[in-house]
């Protein structure tokens, strides 16, 4: 680093060898007040000369930024961590077009971590996921001179902007689908009854919009929630099966019991999509890394994430936000779903 009279430089020493105040090189970094296109120049200069290095502190106290978004994710027993990465990615992607880095909160704190890093002023904004029906952080948010944006939408949300998958529409489009092919009695294998406990939002939207679109398309169907596990998934699969006798088809609403639910069906001589048909709400890489390719319903992480992180810099700027943002679902059909002939209806 080059120095300034043997020393580190600082900010008086950028003034001096550009000829202007103090307060306006801190302007020129902050970015807070226009400055003239020849005294910038003057000054950006200077600080390449020097070797100048702007503390981040210094900067943050500066402008009032810090230039970091709170990404709040717990990663709780009943998680599927992988996909939770896959939302963090898009947040830290999308962040950083916009200058920004992301801290990750993974600690299930309640509204205790929420209040620790906004009054320390550790982050501009905060994005939070796995949001519950009557989630308890949502008065502690409203409080919080930070904006917040939510990944879920829980029943009180007034003031908040969320983002998420239209879940209820997604539901529908499987069904949809499936009744399209012809199949009537339809099985859904859900995710853990921790998940349903919790009435998380994505799951109570899902269901609900399952039990809707059953009925209004005159299907005949059963829900079940799905433990973790091979032997989970097995007691999943009897119970539907015993509550529904000879269904053709499967909404699985749970990542990780798709492949010991394919290996089950193939071991007991059930095959797919010939016997049986299965629609996946997943991920498109977990859909197609599977020994069938499933037709599948995506979980848009990377348009959530992006859309979430873009939302946050508009509070901040105060611009104008849609407050409830729900994406369509889109279906892919690939190889794990059959018509049923119309004799066979």
């Amino acid at each position: 680093m080059a120095t300034w009279g043997g020393a580190v430089p600082t900010i008086n020493d950028v003034a001096r060898a550009a000829g202007v105040s103090p307060s306006t090189v801190s302007y020129v970094l902050s970015g807070r007040r226009p400055i003239s296109a020849e005294t910038r120049a003057r000054v950006q200069a200077a600080i390449a000369e020097l070797g100048f290095h702007p503390h981040a502190g210094a900067r943050a106290l500066a402008s009032s930024k810090t230039n970091v978004i709170a990404l709040v994710a717990p990663l709780r027993v009943d998680v599927n961590v992988p996909v939770i990465m896959q939302f963090a990615t898009a947040v830290v992607t999308a962040a950083r077009s916009y200058n920004h880095d992301v801290l990750l909160l993974t600690k299930d704190e309640g509204t205790a971590g929420l209040e620790r890093v906004a009054h320390s002023t550790m982050v501009d904004a905060l994005i939070l996921m796995d949001l519950e029906r009557d989630d308890m952080r949502i008065p502690a948010l409203r409080r919080l001179k930070q904006p917040s944006v939510l990944i879920g939408l829980p029943a009180d949300h007034t003031g908040i902007a969320c983002v998420d998958l239209d879940f209820a529409a997604a539901a529908r489009e499987a069904l949809t689908h499936l009744a399209g092919h012809g199949h009537r009695r339809i099985g859904l294998v859900g995710p853990s009854p921790a998940v349903y406990r919790r009435q998380t939002t994505y799951a109570d939207r899902f269901l609900s919009g399952f039990l809707e679109a059953s009925t209004e398309l005159g299907l005949r169907t059963v829900t079940h929630p799905c433990e973790p596990g091979a032997e989970g998934v097995r007691a999943c699969l009897a119970e539907i099966d015993a509550e529904l006798p000879a269904l053709s088809a499967l909404v699985v609403h749970n990542e990780e019991a798709l492949r010991p639910l394919l290996d089950l069906l193939q071991a007991s001589g059930r095959r797919v999509p010939e016997d049986i048909s299965i629609v996946a709400i997943c991920p498109r890489d977990v859909a197609i890394s599977m020994p069938v390719h499933l037709t599948s319903i995506d979980i848009p992480a990377h348009d959530v994430g992006t859309i979430a992180v873009e939302t946050a810099m508009r509070l901040l700027d105060g611009r104008s936000v849609e407050y409830t943002r729900l994406l369509a679902p889109g279906l892919v059909e690939r190889d794990s779903c059959r018509e049923i002939p119309p004799s066979h209806r």
